[in-house]
């Protein structure tokens, strides 16, 4: 179904800027605004060799938006502008449906003793 692979850290990217994890208020700030690319980083807890990568397929598959931080703001605050990153529409109508299928497929499969997968901040986890 998807026209985006689901890895591990698509997925992690995905909930970060669907506000998984969030408080409703930030969530909802989350969704309409997005996330920076410093704050998408430490959220995913990921390399931004890995994260800038999956951001960029996102955005060309068209789940994700990106914009530049208006100059008022980052001048008022005196630092250089920001890029931002959210779900689109699509990536809101996709990505949920793309991310059960995930969790399903990996259900699914399970987990025997001994195997290896990725952990949250890209270490293993000895299932």
């Amino acid at each position: 179904m998807p026209d985006v692979k689901m890895t591990s850290h698509t997925q992690t990217v995905l909930h970060a800027l669907l506000g998984r994890g969030d408080n409703g208020d930030r969530r909802s700030a989350v969704l309409a605004e997005g996330l920076y690319g410093l704050e998408l980083s430490k959220r995913t807890r990921l390399p931004n060799g890995t994260l800038f990568p999956i951001l960029e397929r996102l955005r060309q598959a068209g789940w994700v938006e990106r914009y530049w931080e208006q100059d008022e703001i980052a001048e008022g605050e005196g630092r250089p502008r920001r890029r931002f990153y959210r779900i689109s529409s699509k990536g809101a109508d996709l990505a949920p449906l793309a991310l059960a299928e995930a969790m399903a497929a990996a259900a699914a499969k399970g987990s025997g003793p001994g195997i290896a997968r990725p952990g949250a901040a890209g270490g293993t986890v000895e299932r």
